[in-house]
């Protein structure tokens, strides 16, 4: 299938989701963090919707780190690789992204294409996966697929905003339920708290590595090669070698919740 950069109908359609709360379960409630699942689609690929209040976060700050790959690499720990492959247009490019699964599951990856785009006080970033010819899949990992993923950032004020990250991916593997119900209940909670306290330390990080550089705000900084969307295809699970990790049990993965704080 072809592929479709973003336009105002879809950031507009994501924004939508994030905000509603029709047909959404309260997964969990702590700490500023909420995760809600849907709730009719237990049986497909889970959507997961989560919100962080950062009450001394501006909103163009978390915006900042969302963009910015040297940064990930400092404080995303689940972060195998990470970089971007080119540009289709001046708020869309293609990137990969590999990250740790804990053990015994099989590490994953993506190729995806994100767009981006700057709304009044609102921020949304969203990606969906891709075929690219130059980065088939490998042999140490799983592809997952991202059929949507994003997030949409809100200025509350001056120096205070809201991170939402909305998600549908499908991971590959027929997963036991308790790896997905895990996700949720604790992956997904801590994961969010970890982008508030990267964004916390970004300002003073970012004074100090190429504090002007920020090509996701002004394009003539980019310097990545020129790809076109119709050398790219539509990833859908379908065409992905199934992995079969259902018989693992929990125990195994136990050790991994401690491994970090």
């Amino acid at each position: 299938m072809p592929v479709q950069i973003p336009d105002d109908t879809d950031f507009n359609s994501f924004k939508e989701q994030c905000e509603s709360q029709e047909g959404w379960l309260v997964k969990y409630s702590k700490g500023g963090v909420t995760v809600w699942c849907r709730a009719e689609e237990s049986k497909t690929v889970q959507k997961l919707k989560m919100r962080i209040m950062c009450k001394d976060v501006m909103a163009e700050t978390l915006y900042d780190v969302l963009h910015d790959t040297n940064y990930r690499r400092k404080w995303d720990t689940n972060m195998i690789d990470t970089f971007d492959i080119g540009r289709l247009t001046v708020n869309a490019d293609v990137g990969y992204y590999s990250w740790k699964c804990p053990s015994p599951l099989k590490n994953r990856d993506f190729v995806t294409m994100r767009s981006w785009l700057p709304l009044g006080n609102d921020y949304l970033i969203i990606n969906y996966s891709v075929k690219h010819p130059q980065y088939p899949p490998k042999k140490d990992c799983v592809r997952a697929v991202s059929l949507l993923t994003g997030y949409l950032v809100q200025s509350n004020g001056a120096t205070s905003s809201t991170l939402y990250y909305l998600t549908q991916v499908d991971p590959r593997g027929s997963l036991p339920k308790w790896v997905v119900n895990r996700v949720s209940q604790f992956v997904a909670p801590k994961a969010m708290k970890k982008i508030y306290k990267a964004s916390q330390k970004y300002p003073e990080w970012k004074r100090k590595h190429n504090p002007n550089l920020k090509p996701w705000m002004f394009p003539e900084q980019n310097t990545l090669p020129c790809i076109s969307a119709a050398d790219l295809t539509l990833q859908r699970a379908d065409s992905l070698e199934n992995i079969d990790e259902s018989n693992l049990t929990e125990e195994k993965m136990h050790h991994s919740d401690d491994e970090e704080t």
